[in-house]
């Protein structure tokens, strides 16, 4: 009865674990996807404290996943990486509407300026184009980000018939580049949600076995400078338990960061064997052994 009972936790526990999975996935998606619609409508002064929101979201999401140790730097690293993809998707859109709608005219450079020096930051290069009949072509000012044409300059550019979009030439609306790159930058946030679902479902079976995680383990051994394997951690833990001394409580206390690949419950095997008990309750950060304990740790 109790196997039937534990049999349907994991596997409610093993559910739940999925849906979350899937939820988080699908979360950040809709935060892409989402926060691309309103980036036009909305000003910095909105968009900064919604990504701080996402954030903070993340870092719950993932502590729920089990990655306690990681969760707020798997979260910065998704909303830096979704919000990179979110702007580049806007220029992406920018170049594709202005494919669709633009119209193909020559114009002359009559007006160029530079950005002002910034120290060793690049200086963008900003035109005014005017038509053939003398007249303004239309949008903001066409900008590149090197000094490329000159005044008096013709070119083959497309206008948008709106002003909305700045003109481009042919060359410059190829959203090809800018597609790829958002898209490597989404997979990027979804690929941190993936490697910090793993994370977290391997410190959430190293915390059911006792043990430490991956990722305390590599500290433990760089630390320690302890790098030896199981079977030789094990018969060290026994020489141990046979010669340290005990305290005026009766118990033998060992430091678990010494044995970093053997969990409390098979420390507790070995103490069996060597007629101690392993004590449950109050060890705080050792492992007690003694001939009584309070509460045992199960060891079968």
């Amino acid at each position: 009865m109790r196997a039937d009972v534990e049999g349907g936790a994991s596997t409610s526990r093993k559910r739940y674990r999925t849906l979350l999975v899937i939820g988080a996935f699908c979360y950040v998606l809709a935060v892409i996807a989402g926060m691309f619609l309103i980036a036009d409508d909305l000003g910095l002064i909105f968009l900064v404290p919604l990504w701080i929101v996402h954030g903070v979201i993340l870092v719950v999401l993932m502590e729920k996943l089990g990655a306690k140790e990681s969760s707020l730097y798997a979260a910065l690293f998704i909303v830096i990486t979704s919000a990179m993809s979110v702007y580049v998707m806007g220029m992406a859109r920018d170049d594709i509407t202005l494919q669709q709608r633009g119209e193909e005219i020559t114009g002359t450079v009559v007006k160029e300026r530079l950005d002002p020096a910034q120290g060793r930051k690049g200086r963008h290069s900003y035109y005014t184009l005017e038509r053939e009949d003398g007249a303004r072509v239309l949008g903001p000012e066409m900008e590149t980000t090197s000094d490329l044409y000159d005044v008096g300059q013709v070119l083959s550019v497309i206008e948008d018939p709106k002003g909305e979009l700045p003109p481009q030439t042919p060359g410059q609306v190829d959203a090809t580049a800018e597609l790829m790159g958002a898209s490597a930058l989404c997979l990027a946030a979804l690929g941190s949600v993936g490697w910090m679902t793993w994370r977290g479902s391997d410190a959430a079976k190293r915390r059911a076995d006792g043990k430490p995680s991956a990722g305390m383990r590599k500290v433990y051994k760089t630390v320690t400078r302890n790098h030896t394997a199981a079977p030789e951690q094990e018969e060290k833990l026994r020489k141990a338990l046979g010669t340290y001394p005990a305290d005026r409580r009766g118990y033998i206390k060992i430091h678990p960061e010494d044995y970093p690949d053997i969990s409390q419950q098979r420390a507790a095997r070995i103490a069996w064997e060597m007629g101690l008990r392993a004590e449950a309750a109050g060890n705080r950060g050792s492992w007690r052994f003694g001939e009584t304990v309070v509460e045992e740790v199960p060891h079968d």
